[in-house]
């Protein structure tokens, strides 16, 4: 079992230490030993790009994909932390040290040396925008948590809100989207928590009052409210303490009491609203980092520039998002998300905000119940593949097509009942649609399965070539006989048709030994697949026809045969009768 604040990751060690921090070694780390983020190779990834002249986002899904299908991942539970807010007011920088915790977990300070320069997610100081659209952190954190079970950690960093080139629906539409799929949402706000920061809360978390209309479950998971430069430790502490009394009471909805009497009801409102949509929210109070930080132009993170209270209370904030014991999964509906999951979720958000309008009421609920139901299918599908793998995969060998058939029906009926069994949004018929999707895909997929088992058949695989040998041998049996018997055009077309039949079957064989030009192979294929099915079908009905000719005069044999017993036996009873007579 792992001690406190130390998460197994997956991230690799270098042995080689980059040339240009020659003073970041830490006191007590091996000076050979180099993360990946050291060596320059992760770095931020554009999963939400934001075209400003249109305003509007496109989801990179390529990239996306590349984070969170890795081979590492696959099924476990994933942890989102994101960092939104107002821009320039240092979300990135905070991204960083988070990093820094993630990366040197065994070391004896994740804080790092005096004169180490800060590096991660781009930041800078001045006045105007740095990071647009949702970034994430190219790697993937695997964490052990205290109970023995792992998790993946993804860090996101959100374009800034209220700068001079985005609309309040560019910038409700980012805050939302990152609510939406993180389990732990940072809204980095600067000295205090004005009522405008609460109205823009409000606006930007409208989505889940919507959904809630629909659902019981509270729509978004943990709220962190972080305070910087913090500028009354005298009425409230620095830290985790000192915000959560600041935020009972700047949160608190009263009426009639004697400090809030004159609470207007929709300042009762917002606040219930806020109360409404997380199911835990917290606050931490940061102090000011130090002149340096706010307004020298060459600052760049070494910790010798931070006022000594700020890296303080940065050491004690970090691990209290970050440590494994801490970390919230995220949950969708009351079931947690996987990695999978979470790409399915991210692309049935993103098509609520491809147009122009924000979403109508329910809008998020239904976004919520595809992809809820698109991960069922995924689930469901990836079991009937494992399974049919276990049947007839590449290492299996031959099986008979109506054992396959037999399989798969099973196997279809097990995929089914496990869609069914998976707890999933929306309507009866809502939900209908997806299982017909999912047979659908286990139909094509059967398919897939039955050509690929077809393959391993040593006959079906010398069809081709056993059809075209016939052909030519057939051929040059006419042609010869055509050729003795003087019809040389018959004999001429025969030998065309032969040569053509020879030509077929050495490219069908080159392709069979190169695996070049297929599709000119798959042609060749099909053609000596008719022709065979053809002369089957042509023997089929001859047989018949012989069988039932045979059928037939046997059976006027035998009618003739009854009919001369049946005048006989009338003969022989009729001769008595003539003496009598």
């Amino acid at each position: 079992m792992l001690g406190r604040h130390e998460p197994v990751l997956t991230v690799g060690t270098f042995l080689t230490p980059p040339a240009e921090n020659p003073k970041s070694q830490k006191d007590g780390e091996d000076p050979r030993v180099w993360s990946r983020e050291e060596v320059g190779e992760a770095r931020p990834v554009q999963i939400v790009a934001a075209d400003e002249g249109e305003h509007s986002f496109s989801l990179q899904e390529a990239a996306l994909e590349r984070l969170l299908l890795q081979e590492h991942l696959e099924g476990l539970h994933v942890v989102v932390v994101s960092v939104a807010g107002a821009f320039r007011k240092g979300k990135s920088f905070l991204l960083d040290f988070m990093l820094r915790y993630m990366y040197r977990q065994s070391s004896t300070s994740w804080m790092g040396g005096e004169d180490e320069p800060l590096t991660g997610f781009t930041w800078r100081g001045g006045c105007e925008r740095e990071t647009t659209g949702i970034l994430a952190w190219s790697d993937v954190f695997v964490v052990e948590r205290p109970d023995g079970g792992r998790v993946a950690l993804l860090l996101m960093d959100t374009q800034g809100a209220f700068d001079s080139q985005s609309t309040v629906r560019d910038c409700a539409t980012l805050f939302a989207l990152s609510t939406m799929t993180s389990s732990v949402q940072v809204y980095n706000l600067s000295q205090n928590v004005q009522e405008d920061d609460l109205q823009h809360l409000q606006l930007f978390t409208e989505y889940g009052r919507l959904a809630m209309e629909e659902v019981s479950e509270k729509p978004f998971q943990t709220l962190m409210f972080l305070i910087r430069d913090w500028s009354y430790p005298y009425e409230h502490p620095y830290g985790l303490e000192g915000g959560r009394s600041f935020l009972e009471k700047r949160l608190q909805v009263s009426v009639g009491a004697p400090l809030k009497r004159n609470q207007h009801e929709e300042l009762q409102n917002v606040r219930k609203h806020i109360h409404s949509c997380f199911s835990s929210i917290g606050c931490f109070l940061l102090p000011h980092p130090g002149l340096r930080v706010a307004t020298h132009p060459q600052f760049d993170g070494r910790l010798r520039d931070i006022n000594e209270e700020f890296k303080k209370e940065l050491e004690n904030l970090i691990p209290t998002l970050l440590s494994p014991e801490n970390l919230v999964e995220k949950e969708i509906g009351g079931s947690k998300v996987t990695c999978r999951d979470l790409l399915h979720y991210f692309k049935a958000y993103m098509k609520i905000y491809q147009g122009e309008e924000l979403p109508h009421p329910k809008s998020m609920l239904q976004a919520t119940a595809e992809a809820n139901n698109l991960a069922a299918v995924a689930g469901a599908k990836d079991l009937y593949t494992k399974s049919m793998e276990q049947v007839c995969g590449g290492d299996k060998p031959y099986i008979s097509p109506a054992e396959l058939e037999r399989r798969h029906a099973e196997l279809r009926l097990a995929s089914v009942r496990h869609f069914r069994s998976v707890k999933k949004m929306g309507s009866e018929d809502f939900c209908r649609r997806y299982q017909e999707q999912l047979e659908a895909e286990l139909g094509e997929a059967y398919a897939s399965f039955s050509k690929h088992n077809d393959g391993k058949n040593i006959f079906h695989a010398a069809r081709t070539p056993a059809t075209l040998l016939a052909l030519i041998l057939l051929l040059y049996v006419v042609s010869m006989v055509t050729g003795f018997l003087g019809v040389g055009s018959v004999a001429a077309l025969c030998n065309l048709v032969m040569g053509a039949a020879l030509t077929a079957l050495c490219v069908w064989a080159y392709v069979k030994y190169s695996g070049e030009f297929r599709e000119v192979g798959g042609v060749i294929d099909q053609v000596a697949e008719t022709l065979w099915e053809q002369v089957r079908l042509i023997t089929v009905w001859t047989w018949s026809s012989a069988i039932i000719g045979r059928s037939s005069h046997l059976g006027f044999i035998l009618t003739g045969v009854r009919c001369f017993q049946l005048s006989h036996r009338a003969g022989n009873a009729a001769e008595p009768a003539g003496p009598a007579a």
